[in-house]
Parts: C-alpha cells; structure tokens; sequence
C-alpha cells in the first residue's frame, strides 16, 4: 500500500482525500493543516494534524500531496518538503513554473526524493495534450479554451472589491473563436476574442454598483484585457445557483501534412474542478512514489512521468487490454 498524507484540507484537500479513500493500492495516513487540527473535521474521519508534526511523519509517508495555493503557500512549501518527503503539487503559475521546477530539483536530490510539480488538468494534462499534437503535428498552431467554468483566483479577486460580500466569475470562450479554429482556419486570436468573463455579484448593504462594476471591469491582469459583463444578484441566488465549482476546456491543434488538413482536439467537462484535480494529483502520487522506490530523485513534471506509473494496473495488464 502507499502511504499518502495531504497538505491543506480545502477544496482540493478534500477531492484529493476522496481519491485517495476510493485507490484500492493506497492508505490516508493523515490531513496536515495549519488550522488548530481539533476543529478541522475531515469528510471519511481521517486523522488531522497540525504542519509542525510533518517532521515526525519522515519515513512513515509514501508521498505527500500538497493542496496550497500557488501565489503564496507552494513556491515555499513544496521545495521546503521535498527535503523529506516524495511530493506531488499543482503550482500553476504557468510563468514561474521554470524557477519554481529548479528549486524543488535541487532539494528533492538533496533528500533523495521526487518531486511532481505542475500536475493537474492545465498544467498537467492539457500541457501533455500540446506537447503530443506539437511531435505528431509540427506544422499548425496551438489554441486553449477554458470554460466555461468557475475561476476561484478571478471570484477571489472580486471578493478583494470594497463593497462586494461573495463573488463568482465564470470564465466562457468564445463560440466564434472556437467555430474558426475548428474549420481549420487557423486565425490569429488576442485574448479578448478568445474568452469572456461573466460574474455573478453580491454587493454589500448601501455600497455602489457602478463603482464596484467600474473597479472589476478595469482590474488589470483579470479582466481589462477581456469583454466582461457583470450581473447583481442576492445572496440567496448566489448559494442556489451559483454554488458548484464546474470547470473544463479543451486544447485544439490545426495543422497540416502538405496538402491535408487536420485538427486534433483534447476536452475536459467538470462538474467540480477541485475533485478532478484532486484525482490527477493522486495518480501522479502514485506515480512519485513508484519512482521513488525505484531510486529515482529530483523535480520531475508530466513530461517525465512515464503513463504507466499513474495506473494501479500493472505493465502487462495496460499492454493486454489498454494498448
């Protein structure tokens, strides 16, 4: 069995901690939080302890899955971990992935450990979805949809908003983009006309609507480069309609081999983004700890994870009845 802790008990704690429970080859030995662990009530009754106890655990885990958040908790926690432990994160600041790879190489070594950084849907498995349409089809041009679903970093943000109680921002593409990629066009596309940001709003008692709608509209890095439309509703419409964590895309490659044309297409549709993801980064769990127990050590990404260390099946059953 592989002995799987988790780091972080939010949403994605909890999907992971489902995945794990339903993995015939794998055993929960315990939550890790920096919350007080007595009032943290896990969903299957696994054990809760606080961070400051990880140390004790060297040696009694398989693998760690850390569940933070990529601005602030894994660019510190990840490499600090992998001193002791196999790890598996999902770090998704796509721009700091590089440094973010190479200080987590250099600890995972020192402890003699692996590390898999980026595992999700996007990074993780939509990069391997590019990767493999780019090798098979070098001449076209890759395009990412995302949607449409909820953003919790673009809700997040609003929530920052003075005069705003809750927020969900839904991230949609664009069906004319999507339409002209498929025909095989190939079109140049700027971020605008690729995808549209649709946020639902729940507004503080007396605060002012147009200015709340103008300070989104303009916020930069979220939603000035894109066509936004903000919707105020009450708190009861929030929780009822607005409660899920529904998310999906799909990675689209048009190309050609001399006169032919071609599209490759790769799709995801969530109904909870967090438990999905928290299924990806329990199969590369899987994956680290096998590595691990083969010698092997450092950062390693799903460009270096061969598949067949994700399944619980072994090689001849995947070569018998999956090839």
């Amino acid at each position: 069995m592989i002995k799987v802790g988790i780091i972080g008990y939010g949403n994605l704690g909890k999907g992971v901690e489902k995945a794990v429970n339903a993995a015939a080859d794998m055993e929960l030995v315990g939550v890790f939080t920096r919350r007080s662990p007595e009032k943290t009530k896990t969903v299957s009754g696994a054990k809760v302890y606080s961070v400051n106890d990880l140390e004790k655990f060297a040696g009694k885990a398989d693998v760690m899955v850390l569940c933070g958040g990529s601005a602030t908790d894994l660019p510190e926690q990840t490499a600090k971990y992998a001193a002791l432990f196999n790890v598996v994160d999902s770090f998704d600041t796509h721009a700091n992935i590089p440094e973010h790879l190479a200080a987590v190489d250099a600890a995972a070594k020192k402890g003699g450990h692996v590390g898999a950084i980026s595992v999700g849907w996007d990074p993780g498995l939509f990069s391997l979805a590019r990767m493999i349409f780019g090798a098979v089809l070098p001449e076209g041009k890759d395009y990412t949809f995302w949607g449409r679903g909820v953003s919790q970093g673009h809700s997040d943000a609003i929530r920052r908003v003075k005069g705003v109680k809750d927020a969900r921002q839904y991230t949609v593409p664009v069906q004319k983009a999507v339409d002209a990629v498929r025909s095989g066009a190939m079109p140049e596309l700027s971020t605008r006309e690729k995808h549209t940001r649709e946020c639902y709003v729940v507004l503080e008692e007396g605060a002012d609507a147009a200015a709340v709608e103008r300070e989104i509209k303009e916020m930069p890095n979220y939603f000035a480069d894109y066509e936004t439309t903000v919707h105020f509703i009450s708190e009861e419409e929030l929780k009822e309609k607005h409660a899920g964590l529904p998310h999906g895309g799909f990675v689209l490659r048009s190309g050609k081999t001399g006169e032919n044309s071609h599209l490759l297409e790769f799709s995801l549709k969530l109904d909870s983004n967090p438990e999905f993801t928290g299924s990806v980064l329990t199969a590369y769990a899987r994956a680290a700890a096998r590595l691990a127990a083969e010698g092997k050590s450092g950062a390693m990404t799903v460009f270096d994870i061969a598949p067949k260390y994700l399944s619980e099946k072994d090689s001849a059953f995947l070569s018998a009845h999956l090839l």
